[in-house]
């Protein structure tokens, strides 16, 4: 079985926190321009820890 290093294990973190901000802000607030911040950053945190797989593992 393969180890992760620590910061892969905090990118994964990361899309699942921007995940259920992103929800909660959309459900329960009216902050539109925070949503949008919330839901790029999941997103770019998404890319990068599947960029990262596919070339290391």
């Amino acid at each position: 079985m393969e180890t992760y290093p620590p910061a892969w294990y905090a990118l994964w973190f990361m899309v699942a926190a921007c995940g259920v901000g992103t929800w909660y802000l959309r459900n329960f607030t009216q902050r539109v321009q925070t949503t949008r911040t919330v839901a790029l950053l999941g997103t770019a945190s998404m890319l990068t820890l599947l960029v990262w797989t596919w070339m290391e593992f």
